[in-house]
């Protein structure tokens, strides 16, 4: 627990810091040097955490009353430390390390003030992921959660004097409200049905409630797992997330933001696994999503939205596994895909940091230049397309062999169709950017040391991570399925990887097949595709067309209504004042003969009541 506390606690001390002592926030590299040393220091510490848990596995829960109440805490504080959380701990400390590394490199052009806002961000968005992961109740985990949307708002739209951040930022914070809305639904009727926001005890308990009540909070808690994970329908935030700076890509879409979602269903899969609806659900819509998302990173001309469409895909397949029982596979999946994603983010950085331009098309022959980078990058992009050794190859064989276990023959084509298009828009990529005999615009010139050195970890974590497999066995006891897949299942994988990367070879690299005779023929996808499949477009639609008829709604309301009411009883007023103004005439005689009409009602009146 003290190292629990001491890797939460650096990430918050430098926040607190830089966000307290102006001058120092204001100083730059010195801001940026106290931000490296407090992340450095919580990896250090989960590195420590995992292999004492490594050595003798165990569960350690402590809490603190929060909230308290007459007979017994309404809410209470407190950290859950398992394997579970241990695992993830390890990854976001390590990924936030390399990029905090790699930032003062790429960001070494920003001003001293700006370099300073970008390190307070980023400590606290590391010290609220590491929170969220650290959680033991659903209460604190939304606090943490939603500290997260913050940070991501913040870090996508740091170049906030450009209109498309401001609106990225914008995007990305209120889709993924969405979602959040119907978590916090979901988490305020799991405390109503038990009467507790611990985890433990809601688990515990689970088993005596209602199968309907399952499927419902399920389902609530998934939305807010869609909107953070990026899932179909509420996808579209994350391709334009791509406006903040490439590190802040890169952790976001490696090790923080996008990861919340995924590990929200792991950590409360014992819920999960009593509504099996939900688990379907869950599996259709994450191979949906995996191959929506390839599709469209097929026709992308931005290196960084391709990179954006690849994690959309990829966080499909975790889903996939989860939908179909397979906790393991999801999880191992979201453990490998954290490093070589971060990987693929850095590469790409170094790429624009050298020739200036997010253009695919206006790149070219950069393995020449950047041959480091290119080494890197395509250690990354084997990673993810799923060759072995490399780490992608035995996550994705783990998530392919659960789902064609779990019987979901439909989700398993999906994704294996998606395994073919992954190959082909990654290698699409390296022919674009590094491949060729064309030259970018500029001097393309390799990355600093400062920029090259993260990108080398990485590689090599893209490797080895891969073997290790084993640990995540240790988080839950395997299905059948997920321990033996079928025997065609590397072969297919494998053979539909290689299609896609010689196909790739073939159209962009030995310009065999024009990519414009394949748009021609494929034409109607090719449209609906660059068009992102109007979804967008709905949405904005919807949107613009909501607000103004809300609008109209609320000012329909406010004029004749409110005003109406207000307006009607000023008149009526009005007109009842005037009309008892009649009655004072100022003349004696006109008072004398009120005074004795109201003599002879009275007697009349006691008559009758005697």
């Amino acid at each position: 627990m003290t190292l629990a506390l001491w890797i939460l606690g650096l990430p918050l001390f430098a926040f607190v810091c830089l966000g307290v002592i102006a001058p120092l926030r204001r100083s730059g590299r010195p801001a940026a040097y106290l931000s490296i040393a407090a992340i450095a220091g919580s990896l250090l510490g989960a590195l420590r955490l995992w292999l004492t848990l490594r050595v003798a596995p165990e569960t350690l829960e402590v809490s603190r009353t929060w909230i308290p109440e007459a007979e017994s805490p309404l809410a209470q504080v407190g950290l859950l430390i398992d394997p579970i959380a241990t695992l993830m701990l390890l990854l976001v400390s390590a990924v936030a390390f390399l990029v905090q590394l790699y930032s003062l490199g790429y960001l070494s052009d920003e001003t001293p003030a700006s370099l300073g806002r970008y390190y307070t961000f980023h400590s606290l968005f590391a010290f609220a992921m590491l929170g969220l992961v650290a959680s033991n109740n659903f209460l604190q985990l939304f606090v943490f959660w939603e500290l997260v949307g913050l940070c991501s708002y913040l870090l996508i739209g740091f170049w906030y004097k450009k209109p498309e951040a401001a609106r990225a930022a914008m995007k990305a914070f209120w889709v993924t409200k969405f979602g959040d809305i119907g978590m916090l639904i979901g988490i305020i009727l799991l405390w109503g049905q038990s009467e507790t926001f611990q985890y433990t005890a809601i688990f515990e308990r689970a088993r005596g409630f209602n199968p309907d009540f399952l499927i419902l909070v399920t389902i609530l808690l998934y939305l807010g797992a869609v909107g953070k994970s990026a899932q179909f329908p509420l996808h579209v935030w994350l391709p334009d997330a791509m406006e903040g700076p490439t590190p802040v890509s890169a952790l976001i879409h490696a090790a923080t933001m996008v990861a919340a979602g995924v590990y929200l269903v792991v950590r409360a899969y014992p819920l999960f696994e009593l509504a099996p609806a939900t688990l379907t659900l869950i599996a259709w819509v994450g191979a949906f999503t995996a191959l929506l998302a390839a599709s469209l990173a097929l026709v992308q001309e931005d290196i960084k939205r391709v990179l954006a469409y690849s994690t959309v895909s990829q966080l499909g397949y975790m889903m996939a596994a989860l939908g179909a029982g397979a906790l393991t596979a999801g999880y191992f999946h979201l453990f490998t895909h954290g490093f070589f994603k971060a990987l693929l983010f850095l590469g790409a950085g170094a790429v624009i940091h050298a020739v200036g331009t997010n253009d695919l098309f206006r790149m070219g022959g950069l393995a020449r230049a950047m041959p480091q980078t290119a080494i890197v990058f395509v250690i990354g992009a084997l990673a993810l397309i799923g060759i072995w050794p490399f780490s992608g190859f035995f996550s994705k064989e783990a998530v392919l062999g659960a789902v064609w276990g779990a019987g979901l023959t439909l989700p398993f084509l999906m994704l294996a169709l998606t395994v073919f298009l992954t190959a082909f828009y990654m290698v699409r990529v390296i022919c674009l950017a590094f491949g060729g005999g064309r030259h970018p615009e500029g001097h393309a010139h390799e990355a600093p040391p400062l920029m090259a050195s993260p990108n080398w970890l990485l590689a090599i974590l893209s490797i080895i991570t891969g073997f290790y497999a084993p640990e995540f066995g240790g988080l839950v006891a395997p299905k059948a399925h997920e321990t033996h897949g079928p025997a065609f299942l590397m072969p297919l994988s494998l053979g539909l990887a290689i299609a896609g990367i010689f196909g790739a070879w073939l159209v962009y690299q030995r310009r065999v097949i024009r990519p414009e005779a394949i748009s021609a023929v494929l034409k109607p996808l090719d449209v609906a595709a660059r068009s992102k499949y109007w979804l967008d477009d709905l949405y904005e639609g919807g949107y613009r067309g909501g607000l103004l008829a809300l609008s109209w709604l609320i000012g329909w309301v406010d004029r004749y209504v409110v005003d109406g009411l207000v307006n009607f009883a000023s008149a009526w007023t009005m007109r009842f004042g005037r009309g008892l103004r009649q009655i004072q005439t100022g003349r004696a005689q006109d008072y004398l003969y009120g005074v004795v009409a109201g003599l002879i009602l009275l007697v009349v009146w006691t008559y009758w009541l005697i």
